[in-house]
């Protein structure tokens, strides 16, 4: 099935919340347990939190939609505690639909979104070794550890990873 990248709208945010959801447990459940991972969940992509960034300002949310589902969404947005930073805060892919390209190409897109920017930032979960694992395909290497992802006193760590965008 072909998805398109395009622009997230408010209508699309239970889809999303969905989604979230689903990607949520099947990605993190074996790590923190799905009690942890459902409070993590209702706090972060709650619909009122996923319609906030859909209409951010200096934010990208996109999604790969077939015309029927949404198989992946991305979200990023300029960084500023960092000058010439964006930071990708969201990159998930429907477990039906991944290793499929749909996660590879929303960054390919989210990348070019952000003409000011000479790095893209992200965090991700110490354990998440699959996901660490897509970004240094992508071209990031880890640059930091953090302590706490997420949201403070969450008690989960995690790597910060880098990607040069300067001459795209």
């Amino acid at each position: 099935m072909v998805y398109f990248i395009r622009t997230a709208g408010e209508e699309d945010a239970e889809k999303i919340r969905a989604l979230l959801a689903e990607t949520f447990h099947a990605a993190y459940d074996p790590f923190y347990g799905a009690p942890q991972v459902q409070r993590m969940i209702d706090g972060w992509n709650s619909a009122s939190a996923i319609r906030a960034r859909i209409i951010k300002k200096d934010g990208e949310f996109l999604v790969a939609d077939n015309g029927k589902e949404i198989g992946g969404i991305g979200y990023a947005a300029m960084y500023p505690k960092m000058a010439k930073t964006a930071m990708l805060h969201q990159l998930y892919v429907k477990p039906s639909c991944q290793n499929e390209g749909i996660g590879r190409d929303i960054f390919a897109e989210l990348e070019t979104c952000f003409p000011g920017a000479e790095i893209m930032r992200v965090e991700v979960a110490l354990q998440n070794t699959r996901a660490q694992s897509f970004y240094e395909r992508l071209g990031f290497t880890e640059v930091d550890r953090m302590e706490e992802w997420g949201a403070p006193n969450s008690g989960l760590p995690a790597i910060i990873m880098e990607k040069r965008l300067v001459g795209l």
